[in-house]
């Protein structure tokens, strides 16, 4: 059964308390949380944890959910939220600032040291999973808000609009952080692929 998170009956259901619903949201929904909160924070129980407490804390906030709203949506943000609140727990180390992992700019705007294209397809240069490595590892070394909306938009799919939404932003600045944190991450990636080697 596929589950329309438009759907006013389902809603209607939740809010009536009927726990077959709770069980189809759950079902439906817990696959796609928790491939959010994964890639959030890089832990297997941490992730699963922040995944019981969307539940929770989605069946708590329900009596003041939205109607204009999308489901999904909502879940996603609170889903985001309690994955931040982990890592901000772990007191993480600090961040590496953005500004030095993006292209610098000469008078005429040009390119300090131009982007080369990368001559080697990366899938031949390494196997795939050795490439999924680095590339997780380097997306885990932007910060976290720019981290943040390059997962949401580009791994996870969800539109400008969905993720300026999750984000509490405006469509603007998902725009502005998703650019920069592309930049930044092909900066990172640069020195592997134009050499073969992590």
């Amino acid at each position: 059964m596929t589950v329309e998170f438009g759907d006013e009956s389902l809603l209607a259901s939740l809010r009536a308390g009927d726990p077959a619903a709770y069980e189809t949201l759950v079902r439906t929904c817990a696959p796609q949380l928790l491939s959010v909160c994964r890639r959030i924070l890089r832990d297997e129980e941490d992730a699963r944890d922040a995944v019981q407490e969307t539940f929770v804390n989605a069946w708590r906030g329900l009596p003041g959910f939205g109607e204009g709203s999308r489901l999904s949506t909502w879940l996603h943000r609170i889903a985001v939220n309690a994955s931040l609140m982990k890592l901000r727990a772990r007191r993480r180390r600090p961040e590496e600032p953005i500004e030095d992992l993006l292209p610098t700019f000469v008078e005429d705007g040009h390119q300090t040291r131009p982007s080369e294209p990368w001559m080697e397809p990366a899938d031949l240069a390494m196997d795939r999973k050795q490439l999924q490595e680095v590339v997780r590892k380097a997306i885990d070394r932007l910060p976290e808000t720019y981290r943040l909306v390059l997962l949401l938009r580009d791994i996870e799919g969800l539109a400008t609009a969905e993720t300026a939404e999750v984000l509490g932003v405006t469509e603007n600045a998902v725009k502005l952080r998703l650019h920069r944190a592309r930049q930044a991450l092909r900066t990172l990636l640069d020195p592997v692929l134009r050499g073969g080697a992590p």
